[in-house]
């Protein structure tokens, strides 16, 4: 475990705890209570800044305020001190006078520790430095932090630490908080965009008799009552069409969705996916959908339809590119590729590729390797990849055009991906023989595959309108638009090696 919080040894941490825990008592012993129940706050101090922030160095208003947020700095000169408090919204200056506040409260002012929650009553005025600040009439304490913040010359960038003790990273990195309130106007975005076009946001379960509606492999849990195996879900995928079959027409879910795999900067086990279904659409009219949504996330969060890409900016609003994955497989080898050739032609270009190819691999599957091994990190800009083969779209409709491919695209930004979408397979008879498949790719070893979900095949044979859904990746649209670096930057409590502690 880090010692980067602290900044003390061991001893001279529970030394500066000891410290502060008899400062509690001591207040306690004089009728004061540290941990009081609750404070009403007129302003955030956010308001005070928008409404006052326009005042002239030396002003003094009448305008009386009631404020609380964590003492982040505190100024100690003589008769005057000067507190700075952090809330959610931002940050401000205490100006407190032993003259106004007593010697007696003045003290106990004094003795507050960086890191304790403090409720302020006074009036708006700025120093003669031109600093917004409230002149205090009264201060409460809150609440005592009995461990202290991390040394403020440094703060918090021990990367373990930070997603650990989230809540300290929180409290000191001005950048993490930027980029949950980016990840929170997305999802807000998200939801208005979709009210605007008639679609209804609905719940699914997340324990699922089969686990199916993507490629992965799932947790497994198990129901006392009913004495059964069930999965965590991996998509939200085939509830949702249900839905689609009920009439619902237009419906969406934003979930969290589980996957029993790795962990790096761009996975983590729990994820939040967005997923939408239109019926009398296509793929075409979700590809529409996708830029909207993404489109309009980043100008409500950052109010700029340009992000930055390799340090370069690139504007969202502009149209995105569509190639189908053959022809950028093409592209990058200089051989052409299609799922209709011979495995053994595609096996020898893997080969040459350095791409390890499974037995169980049909030609579908090569491309999709390649693809991933020579184009997917060089697709910087947005770009919808179309076209993926049979093998590999188990859900997604033939080509109209091409019965080898699927009316499928990925959406890639940055060389990650961050949606996916297709025209849905609707017939129940081709749907089967779809599962069949995957269910023989199970039994052959490939953990990821799905099995044969009846019940959903029984829903399409009451007939499923044509549809074209959709899958976002949430946690990757925030990395985009935040500018970080990691999904462990915008997942509040990413998933973590077990934390060992001392007893």
């Amino acid at each position: 475990m880090s010692e980067e919080l602290d900044d003390h040894s061991a001893t001279g941490l529970e030394a500066e705890k000891e410290r502060r825990l008899n400062d509690i008592a001591r207040r306690r012993s004089s009728g004061s209570e540290p941990y009081p129940y609750r404070f009403d706050r007129s302003h955030s101090l956010a308001d005070v800044r928008s409404a006052h922030g326009h005042l002239e160095a030396g002003t003094e208003t009448d305008a009386q305020v009631a404020l609380a947020g964590r003492v982040m700095l505190k100024r100690d000169q003589g008769k005057l001190i000067f507190l700075t408090i952090q809330d959610r919204t931002n940050q401000l200056q205490l100006f407190v006078s032993k003259a106004v506040v007593g010697d007696e409260q003045f003290d106990d002012i004094a003795a507050l520790d960086l890191g304790d929650w403090v409720g302020a009553h006074g009036t708006v005025m700025t120093t003669r430095k031109g600093e917004l600040s409230v002149k205090t009439t009264a201060v409460v304490l809150l609440s005592k932090a009995v461990r202290p913040l991390p040394d403020k010359w440094h703060g918090l960038t021990d990367t373990d630490t930070r997603y650990r003790q989230r809540y300290a990273d929180l409290i000191m990195n001005e950048s993490s908080r930027r980029a949950f309130a980016v990840r929170h106007e997305i999802i807000a975005s998200f939801r208005r965009t979709l009210a605007g076009q008639g679609f209804i946001e609905v719940e699914t379960p997340v324990l699922h008799v089969e686990a199916g509606g993507a490629h992965a492999r799932p947790f497994l849990t198990h129901h006392n009552a009913l004495d059964m195996q069930l999965f965590l879900r991996i998509a939200l995928e085939l509830h949702l069409k249900r839905l689609i079959v009920g009439g619902m027409e237009r419906v969406y879910e934003i979930g969290r969705v589980f996957r029993n795999e790795g962990i790096s900067p761009r996975h983590n086990p729990e994820f939040t996916m967005i997923e939408l279904y239109q019926a009398f659409a296509d793929y075409s009219d979700v590809m529409a959908i996708t830029e909207t949504l993404i489109t309009n996330a980043a100008v409500d969060a950052t109010g700029s339809s340009v992000v930055m890409i390799d340090e370069k900016p690139v504007d969202l609003a502009k149209p995105w590119r569509r190639v189908r994955m053959i022809d950028l497989v093409t592209e990058a080898t200089g051989v052409e590729v299609h799922p209709s050739q011979p495995r053994a032609q595609l096996v020898e270009l893997a080969s040459r590729h350095s791409v390890k190819v499974e037995a169980q691999w049909g030609p579908g599957k090569i491309i999709e390797e390649l693809f991933e091994a020579t184009s997917e990190a060089a697709l910087r800009e947005p770009t919808f990849v179309t076209g993926h083969p049979v093998e590999i779209s188990p859900l997604a409709r033939v080509d109209r055009n091409d019965a080898h491919l699927t009316e499928r695209f990925e959406l890639f930004v940055g060389g990650r991906e961050l949606a996916n979408g297709y025209s849905e397979l609707n017939d129940p008879v081709e749907q089967r023989q779809r599962f069949e498949e995957e269910e023989k790719s199970k039994a052959a070893g490939n953990l990821e595959a799905g099995t044969v979900d009846e019940d959903y095949l029984r829903a399409l044979e009451f007939g499923m309108p044509p549809t074209g859904g959709l899958g976002i990746g949430i946690d990757r649209v925030a990395i985009l638009l935040a500018g970080a670096a990691s999904i462990k930057d915008v997942i509040l409590f990413p998933t973590l090696r077990p934390e060992v502690f001392e007893q």
